[in-house]
């Protein structure tokens, strides 16, 4: 029998965070978007934001109960990273997806001893904020998918074993999320340079005040404005051999344990894909002309129409992607996650361009969040991989 209803405890969620979307995200949101000063600190106005919706145990949604969380489902991240992706996309993926998911992998990868220390302040009245950093400046980070076994091919930062320490040197983009406002990093490294990058990239666990460790400048983007992304700069960085998740080699394979990342990153998508639509849609309402609303020509009616049954599939994809991560992680880390995340971010594409269309002359004013929707959207094409890369990966296991 397939039910797609949601239980009490679901409805309750997914209104607790519809309603902290709408009265904590968007006014920060707005306040950010509408500076015109190059020099704004996101995370300032973002911090007081993170800390409340931890609070209400969005960072800690998906860990299990001893460790302190609320043993959520991939479904409950999907309900939650849809709210927040209304009010804005950023803010959902990068502070509050990335977290709860980082979260999660500690408990499947981590060893005990590492999943009560690096989890104890998750939890806590000072959560953490997680960054996860791989791609690296001249490096393309489809190299991942490469199945060359050529060792020059790939990421450079190299962690080299210096007795119970790992000593990691090299740099990453500046499209590093959270990149210098986050309190740990999980560093992916190669430990050795004559075995191909799938073989020998390893993970780190590096608190921030690790010394060593530097970030340059925020890098501007075309959207994602209250998000924070720097390069890292890895000086000599040393790291206890403890904070090896897993075994040495073992990044590529243990980063397939967490389909969450995608599928919540695909959930805040149809949020942005559902607030493209549901603007056009009052817009349209309200915007006479020849005598009526717009919404009664059929030109107009039509994109609404399609925008709504776009978002409408994005979500059952997202859905589907999310019960597959409790019941068959393989099958929805290689197949289900990536074709929901593409699907669903085309579609926030598609939404956001047809309301620029459907307000017209108005749509492509600042006065109007059009624009927004369609700068964040095209963020999400490349963020957390390319649609092209994703998709002809996916084929391998189809």
């Amino acid at each position: 029998m397939i039910d797609f209803s949601l239980t009490q405890e679901q409805l309750l969620l997914q209104k607790t965070a519809r309603d902290f979307a709408e009265s904590e995200i968007k006014p920060i949101a707005k306040i950010i978007d509408e500076s015109n000063d190059p020099n704004i600190i996101p995370w300032d106005f973002c911090q007081g934001v993170f800390r409340k919706g931890a609070d209400l145990g969005f960072t800690s949604l998906l860990l299990p109960q001893e460790y302190g969380g609320m043993g959520g489902k991939c479904i409950d991240l999907v309900l939650v990273q849809e709210e927040l992706g209304v009010a804005d996309v950023s803010i959902a993926c990068s502070y509050f997806n990335l977290t709860a998911s980082m979260s999660l992998f500690l408990t499947r990868a981590g060893t005990e001893e590492q999943r009560k220390r690096m989890l104890s302040s998750v939890s806590s009245s000072e959560p953490h904020l997680f960054s996860v950093a791989e791609s690296e400046p001249n490096v393309a980070s489809s190299d991942l998918f490469c199945p060359a076994p050529d060792p020059q091919i790939g990421m450079k930062t190299f962690a080299c074993s210096d007795g119970d320490r790992y000593v990691l040197n090299g740099n990453k983009s500046g499209l590093i999320t959270n990149a210098g406002i986050a309190d740990a990093y999980f560093i992916m490294a190669r430990t050795s340079l004559d075995k191909p990058m799938r073989e020998s990239m390893s993970m780190f666990y590096v608190p921030a005040d690790t010394p060593g460790l530097k970030f340059g400048k925020r890098t501007q983007m075309i959207g994602w404005k209250p998000s924070h992304h720097t390069e890292i700069y890895l000086d000599n960085v040393r790291v206890s051999a403890e904070n090896l998740i897993g075994q040495e080699g073992q990044a590529g394979a243990l980063l397939m344990l967490l389909p969450e990342v995608s599928i919540g990153l695909a959930a805040s998508h149809v949020g942005l894909a559902r607030a493209a639509y549901e603007y056009a849609l009052n817009y349209a309402k309200q915007r006479v002309s020849w005598g009526r609303p717009i919404i009664e020509h059929q030109a107009v009616a039509l994109k609404l129409a399609e925008m709504m049954v776009n978002t409408q599939a994005a979500r059952l994809m997202v859905w589907d992607a999310a019960i597959a991560a409790d019941t068959d992680p393989q099958l929805a880390a290689t197949v289900k996650a990536p074709a929901a995340k593409t699907f669903a971010v085309d579609v926030a594409i598609k939404n956001a361009q047809t309301a620029v269309e459907i307000l017209g002359g108005s749509g492509i004013t600042k006065e109007y969040q059009t624009g927004k929707f369609l700068n964040d959207a095209w963020i999400g094409y490349s963020c957390d991989f390319t649609r092209e890369i994703l998709r002809l990966n996916l084929v391998n296991f189809i």
